[in-house]
């Protein structure tokens, strides 16, 4: 997989004020706020910095969190995870592996097959329809 690497002032230009704050400064969006938590159309969850498919909408469920999340990433080459200790809290940061964009976190309290929920900020993602060529 071919590594995306820009300058911090390259992704200020490429991306907007909130994406830049969530996937470059490990910022969060306000629970339910974001234009995927509810979203139900079927497709693929890309990476809003480099287009990197993350996660498929036949992983995506209702946790009740306020944010889109999901019980697996679309591939073993979608994300990377990193231990976070930031805010008084110990949890596992996920990062999309292309481009090291901030993503969210996982937890392990999600639904069955994997027993994780990857609970994801919607202004991280891109969403591709499954009707778009684009989206597999």
């Amino acid at each position: 997989m071919q590594k995306v690497v820009k300058s911090n002032d390259e992704w200020r230009k490429a991306l907007t004020p909130e994406q830049y704050e969530i996937t470059r400064q490990k910022g969060t969006e306000r629970p339910f706020s974001g234009k995927y938590y509810d979203w139900k159309e079927k497709g693929i969850y890309r990476c809003v910095g480099c287009g990197n498919p993350l996660f498929s909408s036949k992983t995506k469920y209702d946790s009740g969190s306020g944010w889109p999340s999901y019980y697996a990433p679309y591939s073993e080459e979608s994300v990377s995870e990193a231990s976070d200790n930031s805010h008084d809290m110990v949890r596992t940061e996920v990062m999309c592996q292309r481009c090291g964009a901030h993503l969210g976190h996982v937890f392990k309290d999600g639904p069955p097959p994997t027993g994780l929920r990857y609970c994801i900020n919607s202004l991280a993602l891109q969403f591709a329809s499954a009707n778009d060529k684009e989206s597999g």
